[in-house]
């Protein structure tokens, strides 16, 4: 009995030493958009004080750039082929170990709360409440363990925040934690909340410079995509406009459809809210007649009320991460909790003249990811090591004392955040993309990224892309024909074989050549 009460304190002992793990993830958030990587559109206190106190990725990338395999790829480890998720319409087999449950196994209480978007119930974790597929950004309804689905009043970021703050103050205290804490923004369609949609509506943000990119010029992918800010981003759930106002201009066809997601959310947001608001895009509505006839007015309206509504979701992403770092320390848990912000992907500003993501292009494919863990992490510091999301689980294991499963494909980044490593042991990262044609016409492809040279195989039309990343980071000089880049492109399509074949992806784009 003695030993057996020895063994128990020992367990717990080991438990508290084991750090907390709070994993923050929006939706679509570029890194672009934190003023730690770029102070030119919005400044990020919160997202700042986590670099200021930690480590900053800047070569943190995904496998897939869309949001369920995302997902999936946290829970997994392992790329889209191998977690079985390849586009937003899969569900995900909750049958599978996954991250949570090798954490409640270790001892931890584990919890979700946030976007889920993966099809079927969370499993393996012992708390959760989750929005049903995108949710909305008012009123929002979250699915509970027992499977009610109960709505709440408020803003959906801040409900978000209040029901994980929720549960680390009934949490139990004998256990470390790990939340997984699911932001819906800054997802499309952004409604921002009253008060920052004020502040951002009065700001211009400068365009990029490839903006008006000519599609034309470049292959057959981006002359097949559709997500053109321009064409392609809707009037009435993008921009905000009345469809009552805007179906007298001319040129505008507009659906039963998008009038009627119009509003939906725009019924959800409080009268007096919404009322305030309505004011603010009633003014775009005037912008838009005035400029009307002139596509270069138009595009350059578009897109700065995109930055506006976007940037504004943004703000209110910050303002959450704060009241979770307040709350760490207020509770006196801080200097033992893992911080993890990061995003499913990154998200186009603007450049090439469009919005969304799924390329494997570095707008696209980068994510941020900033990490704090005090006593451990030396404050302010940077890593430019290749970092993939494949990453993820296997570093929350290690930082947990967990052992990696074999059949993760991901490495663990704890060595680079201690210093004991300034590098990971990889020269490229693998890449993959699948959903086609729904939503915007991204063609399938896969490919690699190095240091400096990336390879693109857009394999259902049999084109390549090679490009240097360090003369071109924009992406914009194609250098497969160049005679000077021979070598370099046969390099390259062997790195590609070699990493294809490290991870076992032999199912959809057939012989490499």
């Amino acid at each position: 009995m003695k030993l057996i009460i020895l063994l128990l304190l020992a367990t717990s002992l080991h438990a508290q030493n084991r750090p907390n793990i709070i994993y923050i993830m929006s939706d679509d958030h570029d890194a672009d958009a934190i003023s730690a990587y770029n102070n030119t559109f919005i400044q990020t206190p919160a997202f700042d004080r986590l670099a200021k106190e930690g480590m900053l990725f800047k070569k943190a990338f995904v496998g897939n750039s869309i949001c369920s395999p995302a997902r999936a790829t946290l829970l997994t480890g392992q790329h889209s082929h191998k977690n079985g998720i390849r586009d937003n319409r899969t569900p995900f087999d909750g049958t599978r170990t996954t991250l949570p449950k090798l954490m409640s196994a270790a001892g931890y209480q584990t919890a979700l709360v946030g976007k889920w978007h993966l099809h079927s119930l969370p499993t393996g974790f012992d708390y959760w409440k989750v929005l049903p597929g995108q949710g909305a950004y008012y009123r929002p309804a979250l699915i509970h363990m027992n499977n009610d689905t109960v709505h709440y009043e408020g803003y959906t970021t801040e409900v978000i925040t209040e029901q994980a703050l929720q549960f680390l103050q009934s949490r139990d205290r004998s256990k470390p934690f790990m939340l997984l804490l699911h932001h819906k923004a800054p997802h499309r369609n952004w409604v921002p909340t009253l008060s920052n949609l004020r502040i951002f509506s009065q700001k211009n943000f400068p365009e990029p410079p490839t903006l008006f990119a000519k599609m034309e010029e470049h292959g057959k992918a981006w002359q097949t995509q559709r997500m053109s800010i321009m064409k392609d981003m809707t009037w009435c759930t993008d921009l905000k406009l009345d469809p009552e106002k805007i179906r007298m201009l001319p040129g505008i066809q507009l659906d039963s459809n998008e009038a009627r997601s119009y509003r939906f959310f725009m019924n959800r947001i409080p009268e007096a809210d919404r009322l305030e608001m309505q004011k603010i895009y009633a003014h775009r509505a005037e912008q838009l007649n005035a400029a009307w006839g002139n596509d270069v007015a138009i595009l350059k309206l578009k897109y700065q009320w995109y930055m506006q509504d976007y940037l504004a979701c943004i703000a209110s992403v910050d303002e959450s991460t704060g009241k979770v770092l307040d709350y760490l320390d207020q509770e006196g848990i801080a200097n033992n909790t893992v911080v993890i912000y990061t995003s499913d992907q990154g998200f186009y500003l603007g450049e090439n003249g469009w919005f969304d993501k799924r390329w494997m292009y570095d707008v696209s494919m980068q994510t941020p990811l900033i990490i704090r863990w005090p006593g451990h992490i030396t404050p302010g510091s940077t890593s430019t090591t290749l970092v993939q999301n494949i990453d993820y689980a296997p570093s929350i294991l290690d930082l947990a004392g967990v052992p990696r499963p074999d059949w993760m494909q991901g490495l663990s980044i704890k060595p680079v955040l201690t210093g004991e490593n300034s590098t990971l042991p990889r020269k490229n990262l693998y890449y993959h993309y699948y959903e086609y044609p729904i939503d915007h016409y991204v063609l399938p492809h896969l490919g690699i990224r190095g240091e400096r040279y990336k390879l693109i195989y857009f394999y259902t039309v049999n084109e390549w892309e090679l490009y240097d990343l360090q003369k071109d980071p924009t992406e914009q000089q194609n250098l497969v024909a160049l005679k000077k880049y021979r070598k370099i492109l046969a390099n390259m399509k062997a790195a590609l074989l070699e990493e294809r074949n490290r991870y076992d992806d032999h199912e959809t784009a057939g012989e490499l050549n």
